[in-house]
């Protein structure tokens, strides 16, 4: 037999320094009494502040002698801490790769592609389909008139006459 659970109900509480309507966080909800506003945020923090402050082990956290010459001494050993910017993009997260001879090039020729060249002669649908899409036609009389541009384009590229 299961054992029911009470059910919470959820319920609004006043922010404390709004007083507006608010639901609480489920996982902090004995604690929370301020909205999640950000003006709302803010004065939560300083009334943290103050009430840690008031407490006795807030009492004279920042004050005291020791602290003064703790404070000045980090100063004087990070003089303009506060007003550099740091650009990090500068820094780059990898090392520069050294680059190492290749020890057996007998395995390497098992490696090698065909040409662009021959790679394109075989491959004639590929070429039509590719231009169809650059292009945005599918009419072959535009397809044609493209290939001859690109063939005169691939001529003058390579420095050889038009046949």
């Amino acid at each position: 037999m299961k054992k029911h659970l009470p059910v919470r109900r959820k319920r609004r509480r006043n922010c404390l320094h709004c007083n507006e309507l608010f639901y609480a966080d489920y996982r902090n909800l004995r604690h929370q009494r301020y909205c999640s506003k950000p003006q709302c945020r803010k004065a939560s923090k300083k009334a943290s502040q103050e009430k840690y402050l008031s407490s006795k082990k807030g009492i004279g956290y920042f004050k005291g002698v020791s602290n003064v010459n703790r404070v000045r001494e980090w100063r004087t050993s990070h003089p303009g801490y506060w007003k550099v910017k740091r650009d990090l993009t500068l820094k780059a997260l990898q090392e520069d790769c050294i680059s190492q001879p290749v020890s057996n090039q007998s395995d390497t020729c098992n490696l090698v592609r065909a040409a662009l060249q021959d790679l394109c002669v075989t491959q004639p649908a590929l070429i039509i389909g590719l231009i169809s899409s650059l292009t945005g036609n599918a009419l072959q009389d535009d397809i044609a008139e493209t290939v001859h541009r690109f063939i005169d384009l691939g001529h003058d590229i390579l420095d050889q006459p038009i046949l």
